[in-house]
């Protein structure tokens, strides 16, 4: 077992991305285009000598362009964002752009009334892409496991080898009775004439609590689903984010029998194809 491990280890990628991980453009292009014509009309700002008269031309004709404002420095409050006003007071965010004097404090205290009015900011619709791109990259963390998902499906598609995606354990009465009152949504379940196999995929390149929590929560799972005959759980995990939950993942590994990297996971699908 431990030359097993071992060579497991040894195995371990260091990353899975590829240069498409960085940027869903596409994504970012759809989150412009949906706040254009507001961006459009909050242009009109830009060089203004009379910030107060030019907020009050755009109220007039369409106040609610000013909703989208909060996207300017970088944030999405959704109504949920609270800062300090002027007063001191706590407000949420979204209630400064109510009013003429709010959007002018926003402004104002921001700084963006000085980048308008310097032209340091020439066109809000290039301005705000720019933003989206750097908030897309908060987005990495969860696209790691997506890119993951999807290596994966691609191995099983190449092997000719049919699954279905992000299943809930409430399919199956005696999973849901085994693992209790927490409901299980699984990567990948793969069905053959003897056997039902619930997956878990993920890969991490860097280290943190939450691999050992990982690990923990797969020992916990894996020998309940195991107990329930014609099921087991499989976990495929890879990366070197590992090498620092080397302890966790080796006692997670002497309980589960099926855990493979993307490196062995060829013995997972000889063992699906034979079955």
């Amino acid at each position: 077992m431990a030359k097993d491990f071992n060579k497991f280890m040894s195995q371990l990628q260091e990353t899975n991305q590829t240069l498409d991980f960085f940027c869903d453009f596409n994504k970012i292009s759809q989150n412009v285009e949906e706040i254009k014509l507001s961006l459009c009309m909050l242009n009109s700002l830009i060089g203004s000598t009379d910030m107060r008269k030019s907020v009050e031309t755009i109220w007039n004709r369409d106040k609610s362009a000013f909703n989208v404002m909060d996207i300017l420095i970088a944030v999405r409050s959704e109504g949920k964002k609270k800062v300090l006003d002027s007063m001191g007071h706590c407000v949420v965010l979204d209630s400064l752009f109510q009013s003429v004097n709010g959007v002018l404090e926003f402004l104002n205290n921001t700084g963006l009334t000085e980048m308008f009015q310097t032209k340091k900011i020439n066109d809000l619709v290039d301005y705000v892409f720019g933003i989206e791109t750097g908030l897309d990259t908060n987005a990495r963390k969860n696209r790691s496991g997506h890119v993951m998902e999807g290596m994966v499906a691609r191995i099983l598609d190449k092997n000719g080898i049919r699954y279905r995606q992000e299943v809930y354990s409430r399919e199956w009465p005696e999973i849901t009775k085994v693992l209790g009152d927490d409901e299980k949504r699984f990567d990948f379940v793969i069905k053959t004439a003897v056997k039902t196999y619930l997956m878990e995929v993920n890969f991490y390149s860097g280290g943190g609590s939450k691999l050992n929590e990982v690990a923990r929560s797969y020992s916990d799972i894996a020998p309940k689903v195991n107990s329930v005959p014609g099921f087991e759980f499989v976990w495929i995990t890879d990366g070197i984010g590992w090498k620092s939950a080397k302890n966790k993942l080796q006692e997670a590994y002497s309980i589960i029998p099926s855990i493979y990297n993307l490196t062995s996971i060829e013995d997972f699908l000889q063992e699906v194809k034979g079955k």
